[in-house]
C-alpha cells in the first residue's frame, strides 16, 4: 500500500476504496428499499421492472462515482478556492447526471428485452431528466463529501508509539559460563590481576579475564568512570562523596565505598557534575 496510483499514496487508496464500499452498501440498501415499496404500492408491476429500474439506476451510479472520488480528490490535494471549485462542481454535476441517465436507459433497454419482451421509455427528457437530476445532486453531493471525508482521513497520521528501548546488558565471561546483567546493576569494576571482578547490585561478584582499561572502554558510554588505577564506577548508582584527607575520596554505591584518588580529578569532576 506504499506505491502510487495517479498521484494517490497506498492511503489515499485505501480509504477511497473504504468510502466506495459504503457508497455501494447505502446504494444496494435504497435499491432494494425501493423495489419493495414499488412492489407494495404497485403490486400489477410485479419484481422484475422494479428491479431492472432500481437496479440499473444503481449499477451505472457505482460506476460513475469515480467523478465525485475524482472531484474529491483535487479538492483535497489542490485546495482550490471557492469560486474555482464552485462552477467545476457544476460541470461535473452536469456530467454526472447525463452519464447516469443514459447509462441507465441503455441497461433497461436491454434488461426489458431480455427479461419482459418488452421495450422501455424513458418518457418526456424535458420532464423526466431535471426529475434524474435533482435525485443526481444529491447523489453526487452525497458521494463528494464521503470521498473528501475519506480523504482528510488518510491524510491523518496516528499519533506515533515508541516502544521503550530495551535496558542496556554487559555479557560477563565468568569461566565458562556467559552472565548477562543489566549494566544498571553493576555498581562498580575492580581489577584483579589478570582478572576484572564486577561487583552487581544483587551482591554477586563474577570474574572475567580481561584488563580494567579494556572494560573501561567498553562501559565508558554507559556513565563509568575511572576513580582509581583499580577501579570503574556507576556514575548512576552513586549516593555520595566522602572526603578522605590529601584530596582523597570515597565514592559510595550504597553500602560499597570504592576509592577516588587524587590522580584521578577528571573523576571527581565528573561524579560531581
Amino acid at each position: 500500500m506504499t506505491g502510487h496510483l495517479f498521484g494517490m499514496t497506498g492511503e489515499e487508496r485505501l480509504w477511497l476504496g473504504r468510502a466506495w464500499l459504503l457508497g455501494a452498501c447505502l446504494i444496494a440498501a435504497i435499491a432494494v428499499v425501493n423495489v419493495l415499496t414499488i412492489q407494495h404500492d404497485a403490486p400489477k408491476l410485479g419484481v422484475i421492472a422494479p428491479s431492472i429500474w432500481e437496479g440499473s439506476s444503481a449499477l451505472i451510479t457505482l460506476c460513475i462515482f469515480v467523478l465525485p472520488a475524482a472531484m474529491a480528490f483535487w479538492m483535497v490535494r489542490g485546495r482550490p478556492r471557492w469560486w474555482i471549485a464552485a462552477p467545476a462542481h457544476l460541470v461535473a454535476v452536469v456530467v454526472y447526471s447525463v452519464l447516469h441517465v443514459s447509462g441507465f436507459v441503455i441497461l433497461r433497454k436491454i434488461g426489458y428485452v431480455m427479461f419482459l419482451h418488452d421495450r422501455y421509455t424513458f418518457g418526456p427528457l424535458s420532464t423526466e431528466f431535471p426529475y434524474e437530476f435533482r435525485k443526481d445532486m444529491m447523489s453526487y453531493g452525497l458521494a463528494t463529501i464521503i470521498y473528501w471525508l475519506a480523504l482528510r482521513r488518510s491524510a491523518q497520521k496516528p499519533p506515533e508509539t515508541y516502544a521503550p528501548a530495551p535496558p542496556a546488558t554487559f555479557d560477563i565471561q565468568d569461566g565458562a559460563r556467559l552472565i548477562r546483567v543489566p549494566v544498571a546493576d553493576i555498581l562498580a569494576v575492580r581489577s584483579a590481576g589478570n582478572y576484572v571482578e564486577f561487583v552487581l547490585a544483587e551482591e554477586r561478584r563474577p570474574l572475567m579475564r580481561s584488563s580494567l582499561s579494556a572494560v573501561s572502554e567498553q562501559l565508558s558510554a554507559h556513565g563509568f568512570v575511572r576513580s582509581h588505577k583499580s577501579w570503574l564506577v556507576n556514575k548512576a548508582r552513586v549516593t555520595g562523596l566522602k572526603p578522605e584527607g590529601s584530596g582523597d575520596y570515597a565514592v559510595e554505591l550504597g553500602d560499597l565505598e570504592v576509592p577516588l584518588s587524587r590522580r584521578f580529578p577528571e573523576a571527581l569532576k565528573a561524579l560531581r557534575d
